[in-house]
């Protein structure tokens, strides 16, 4: 009875610390993240208006198919 106290003790205590680890780690990565759009956002909105034309063509070919119908 006390060695399976102990033992989910141990096993609460590793699924807390994986939890932390993965939270921070969740969390510098948005952090990276964010950093890099607010570096690169020229370039961004560069590569955000060259594929908004092929957006709206596959976004027209997908409405005339359903019409079709």
């Amino acid at each position: 009875m006390a060695e399976e106290i102990k033992e989910a003790e141990k096993t609460d205590g590793g699924k807390v610390f994986k939890t932390i680890l993965k939270v921070l780690l969740g969390l510098c990565l948005l952090a990276v993240g964010i950093a890099l759009v607010w570096i690169w956002r020229g370039d961004l909105l560069v590569l955000i208006k060259g594929g908004l034309g092929l957006f709206l063509i596959l976004a027209g070919i997908i409405a005339l198919a359903i019409a079709k119908e």
